[in-house]
């Protein structure tokens, strides 16, 4: 699933609040987003249709609830970017945020610790 930067803004209101109303989107996004509510009903509509979000209607308002987690669309966003940049390799992903990054000695322990985790869950099975 591919979102637009307004759709991941968006989605990360709900991500954080839950269930919310267009309304209460609005006065979540951060201050630098001054989109009209029309605008914000329209996101939320093409969300609903991508199936990414419910509608819940609630009287005259209505309700949205993220139908992907987080850890979904990152998941799909990260694989569009590999199959886009890097023709689907990892390594090269990852050599090019680790040179253009220039990544920390703390960052750089957390990666290794991330690869040691998942060579002892190898071992394991």
């Amino acid at each position: 699933m591919k979102f637009t930067e307004p759709e991941w803004q968006i989605m990360n209101v709900l991500w954080e609040k839950g269930p919310a109303t267009a309304r209460d989107i609005a006065g979540a996004l951060p201050e630098n987003v001054n989109w009209a509510y029309t605008t914000i009903k329209t996101m939320l509509s093409r969300l609903v249709v991508k199936k990414a979000l419910s509608e819940e209607k609630r009287g005259n308002t209505s309700v949205y609830t993220p139908l992907v987690s987080r850890s979904q669309a990152r998941r799909s966003a990260v694989g569009n970017l590999l199959n886009q940049a890097f023709d689907g390799a990892l390594t090269p992903l990852l050599s090019f945020l680790a040179e253009d990054r220039k990544l920390s000695d703390r960052q750089r322990d957390e990666l290794r610790e991330l690869l040691d985790r998942q060579d002892s869950r190898k071992t394991e099975e």
